[in-house]
């Protein structure tokens, strides 16, 4: 079952739809990428950096199309994170592209400073696809799992001029010193059981177990994939934070929509709508996915009364980039 905020063929979705594509370069290409997924080899701060490329079959080269950027989980990677959230599948339906990411180090990662070289990879990604494919740059979206979605989050302070909207899931973060040219919509999946991003705030205990960004054990001096902004706030307070910082004030709308939802929803003036999806006793995972179910034992229950890449989906299609 999926529940909207606002269902299509509302006024607001109807407006959103109204808005007109911007066309990117890549649209004037003679020779237009083919449709499938392929492994992108590119070069960032003079690094080589790779990405998976999953470009639908409605893709023609000539009428531009949204893109979602999906970024893994800490040590999960790419090629697992493909399999996880199965974004390029269903962006086959949807007709988007999705791009995953591969992080950096020996147990992938991303760094999320505002100034770092994962940051820079991001600007240069984006860039690049500009140029490569035809797409619509007022529907650039960003989702994640984990440290993916700490990075989405980031994306939404630095690059609030290229990317519309962002669906963090198990890993929403309000980080400090965050300043984004727009206010940024914000959708959030949560499990109130995850062990790894605490629900009520921290690390959780399992995320004591993983790696640390070398690939040395961890010691109880160090907690990998964590930065001390995480530690503060729980994550009902971080998303009232970014809804604070949309302008839309402190009163939220609990609606309970399965035995296990509840959707806490803000109303935000320009569009910019915040959302959180509390998942009743969920753990660290993507919400009606079967590979989180396949992993259950290490990152607890998944629900499946709701899909992520659905709700997000729609979120997305309603919160476009709005010209000037």
């Amino acid at each position: 079952m999926t529940v909207l905020l606002v269902a299509p063929g509302t006024a607001a979705a109807e407006r959103a739809g109204k808005i007109a594509p911007k066309r990117s370069p890549g649209c004037n290409a003679a020779s237009p990428v083919a449709s499938g997924e392929e492994k992108v080899t590119t070069t960032s701060g003079g690094a080589e950096r790779w990405y998976y490329r999953h470009v639908p079959p409605q893709y023609d080269g000539a009428r531009p199309l949204p893109v979602v950027l999906d970024f893994h989980g800490y040590v999960e990677g790419a090629e697992v994170h493909v399999q996880h959230s199965k974004l390029g599948t269903f962006g086959d339906t949807k007709g988007f592209v999705t791009i995953t990411p591969h992080g950096q180090g020996p147990v992938p990662r991303w760094d999320t400073g505002f100034d770092s070289v994962d940051m820079e990879f991001v600007g240069d990604l984006l860039d690049e696809l500009g140029r490569t494919l035809c797409i619509d740059e007022r529907r650039v979206f960003s989702t994640g799992l984990s440290n993916g979605a700490f990075m989405s989050s980031a994306l939404a302070c630095t690059f609030a001029d290229r990317i519309a909207a962002v669906a963090p899931v198990a890993g929403v973060r309000a980080i400090d010193g965050c300043d984004p040219a727009r206010p940024v919509p914000v959708v959030a999946f949560h499990g109130t059981d995850d062990q790894y991003v605490a629900y009520d705030g921290g690390v959780g205990p399992a995320a004591r177990n993983l790696p640390n960004p070398d690939g040395s054990p961890r010691t109880p001096e160090s907690t990998p994939g964590t930065a001390p902004a995480l530690l503060r706030p729980s994550i009902p307070d971080t998303v009232a934070e970014w809804a604070d910082r949309n302008g839309c004030g402190s009163k939220a709308t609990r609606r309970a929509i399965a035995d296990d939802v509840t959707v806490i929803s803000y109303r935000c003036p320009d569009h910019a709508d915040v959302a959180l999806y509390r998942v009743e006793g969920g753990g660290h995972n993507w919400p009606g996915s079967a590979f989180s179910q396949a992993i259950e034992a290490a990152t607890g229950h998944v629900t499946f009364s709701i899909d992520a890449n659905e709700v997000m989906w729609k979120f997305f299609r309603r919160h476009p980039l709005r010209p000037d």
